[in-house]
């Protein structure tokens, strides 16, 4: 069967499924998401049996540190995805909450009620993680799921959904619902986001070149996860041992993940006492600095920052580092150079932070807090499609109540409109 019409067939098998889960009940996709969270605990041997050939080729194809490690499938990592499943099933079911509700002095009842959203496309890069948290998220909102994950998981995203599968069908929920693009050929996501009357939305998650072309090419609406250039700005009143401890966490920990820092601004006041002794802790962890003329009249050594560097998201042990005049400066340089994505100022000023966090564009900003904590997880949603760093239908991290639209349901007793 050709590319075409087997990603149709998918996409057919999906709509008739959405039509379907829309109408389950909390139980049985509790049910489904348990089954499912204890299937991949129990099959992790052969996950990570499959995950070793990922792993094998892109090194042997060279493929960056970074994205190897996001590839890379573990016991810690099989046994988070075990628990985002389990904690999506704790979460409460956002199908059918009554979000408003209104009188009108004619009688008529109305609420806004939340729904699915139908079938959901999503396309992504690397991580075989998501394969896992997108198909229980989808499930949990009453939504069918097609999955396309990048080439260089190819063996991993197959055994993970197969198992997922086998789970949440033996559970009762229909077939078609959970599927996954098998095929790394690219003109299967071409023809998927041209599939207006099958797919109600697509999710594009990986490298911004992607995202752009899923956006140019899709005529089936579009909500992009693009790339976190995140920025931490140490203001002149902040604690000192606090930010050199949330800046090294916001670097260092993962590096190669969306909400690391890539860029970090510090005020001129407090740049001579905090840069000397932060950018030795980095330098200990083998972190390159690339310096504005500011910082390196500090110190001389570290690397010159270009242009460009302000507008790179580095996902690798490389910072850049700009030593700004005032809180509007660093505003303005995030707001010209940043995402969209996750943000954060140190300081004990309040009016200060209360600035930042008003006048910085971003999903997510923080106070006194490391960027790393922008996550479904951490957020309390169980686990997250993604970091949506645009303004329409949802921004931040994507959880369960993202992947619902509304209607409106009016109740009358005869009303006629004059």
């Amino acid at each position: 069967m050709d590319i075409m019409k087997k990603t149709e067939e998918m996409a057919r098998k999906a709509k008739l499924a959405a039509s379907a889960m829309a109408n389950l009940s909390t139980s049985l996709k509790n049910k489904a998401l348990l089954a499912m969270a204890k299937a991949i605990q129990e099959k992790a041997e052969d996950i990570i049996s499959k995950n070793r050939i990922d792993v094998k080729e892109a090194k042997e194809k060279g493929l960056a540190i970074s994205l190897i490690d996001r590839l890379t499938v573990n016991d810690k990592r099989i046994s988070n995805m075990s628990k985002g499943l389990r904690e999506i099933a704790e979460l409460p079911d956002p199908v059918g909450e009554v979000i408003e509700h209104k009188v009108r002095p004619n009688g008529l009842r109305i609420d806004k009620v939340r729904v699915p959203l139908g079938v959901v496309a999503i396309i992504y890069e690397s991580r075989p993680n998501v394969t896992c948290d997108a198909a229980g998220l989808c499930l949990k909102a009453g939504n069918a799921v097609i999955l396309r994950g990048g080439s260089e998981a190819i063996n991993s995203n197959m055994i993970i959904a197969k198992v997922l599968q086998e789970a949440a069908y033996s559970s009762g929920i229909p077939q078609g619902a959970i599927q996954l693009v098998e095929t790394t050929d690219r003109e299967a996501v071409s023809q998927l986001v041209k599939m207006d009357g099958f797919i109600d939305v697509v999710i594009p998650r990986g490298s911004e070149e992607m995202i752009k072309k899923i956006k140019a090419n899709a005529t089936v609406p579009v909500i992009g996860h693009g790339k976190g250039l995140c920025h931490i700005y140490v203001d002149k009143s902040a604690d000192l041992r606090m930010a050199e401890r949330i800046c090294f966490n916001a670097k260092v920990q993962r590096p190669g993940v969306c909400n690391a820092m890539e860029t970090l601004l510090v005020h001129k006041d407090i740049a001579g006492e905090f840069l000397p002794g932060m950018i030795k802790k980095f330098e200990e962890a083998k972190v390159e600095i690339r310096g504005d003329e500011k910082t390196k009249s500090i110190l001389s050594h570290v690397k010159s920052a270009r242009e460009e560097d302000w507008s790179t998201e580095y996902l690798d042990l490389i910072l850049s580092v700009k030593v700004v005049d005032s809180l509007s400066e660093a505003i303005d340089h995030i707001n010209k150079y940043g995402s969209m994505h996750s943000e954060a100022i140190l300081a004990r000023d309040k009016d200060a932070a209360q600035k930042f966090l008003k006048e910085v564009d971003a999903s997510s900003v923080f106070w006194n807090a490391s960027t790393r904590f922008t996550d479904g997880g951490e957020f309390g949603m169980g686990a997250e499609i993604g970091i949506s760093n645009q303004k329409l239908h949802a921004r931040g991290p994507m959880g369960v109540r993202e992947l619902t639209s509304t209607k409106f349901v009016i109740y009358g007793d005869g009303q006629i409109r004059e």
